[in-house]
Order: C-alpha cells, then structure tokens, then sequence
C-alpha cells in the first residue's frame, strides 16, 4: 500500500502530516530487544524513506523485517495533537542521489560520535493516524 499514492483519505492524511514534522522514531528489535531509535524520514516512491545514524547498527536489525514508524506533534503546543503510525517492512538501500538533499542537513554528532547517515526503506502495510483534542489548560498545567 504505497503512501506517496494513497488509496484512502487516512493514507492522504498521514502524507499531509508527515511532511509538517523532520523526524520521528524508528521501532524494530535488536538480539530480541525493543528498540526505539529517531530517524529523519521523507516519503518517496510511495515508501518512507528513513534517514539514522549507523551505530549500533539498527539498520541491520530493520533487514527485512516488520517494523514500526511513528512521527508526531505532541510535544507542540497546538489545540490539535496528531501522530501517525506506519507498520510495514524494510530494507536497508542507497537512496537516489536526487532523494538525499530532501532530508536536509544532517546532525553533526549522536550520542557524541560524528554521525553517519544510513538509509532505510519502509514499505507501509499499515497507516494509522491518531488525533487529540485536549483542553488548552491542560497544556499549560504540565508546562509549568
């Protein structure tokens, strides 16, 4: 079910979303662990195409296997919250020259080493997008 040709208005939606926030995180399992990792994405070819650094090697563990994706605004103060949920499988590739300045700069460092980009592709299976609307005051109680 490619997303950069959605079928449905939810997969139109997640597109629309996506473009409004740079990162979002990565889910996949590493010898048997969860791990949660950020990466940069830009949508492509009717995939999610993931931009994260190459250490510990999370690229690796995402070689063909189902995993998650989620991006969000929650931690902007907005009267509609929104996150977006892509489950579907992925491979490590080397993107086309032309899709590498659409993510950006990169970060210098992660975790204090230099970073160094590796790229994952995820075809979507699954596209889910959540809403919230939440009061204005309870925003602000948990800010101060």
């Amino acid at each position: 079910m490619p997303i950069e040709d959605p079928c449905s208005a939810e997969e139109l939606r997640a597109v629309e979303l996506l473009s409004r926030v740079a990162y979002g995180r990565l889910a996949t399992t590493m010898s048997a662990m969860l791990a949660v990792v950020p990466a940069r994405h830009v949508v492509s070819d009717g995939s999610v195409l993931l931009r994260l650094h190459r250490r510990p090697g999370y690229h690796h563990a995402c070689a063909g296997t189902v995993v998650a994706y989620g991006a969000d605004n929650l931690g902007h103060p907005a009267a509609g919250h929104w996150s977006v949920q892509i489950t579907g499988t992925a491979e490590p590739v080397r993107p086309a020259d032309e899709e590498i300045p659409r993510f950006g700069p990169a970060p210098l460092h992660v975790d204090g080493e230099p970073f160094e980009p590796v790229y994952v592709r995820l075809t979507p299976c699954f596209v889910t997008v959540h809403t919230l609307h939440c009061p204005e005051q309870r925003h602000r109680r948990h800010a101060e």
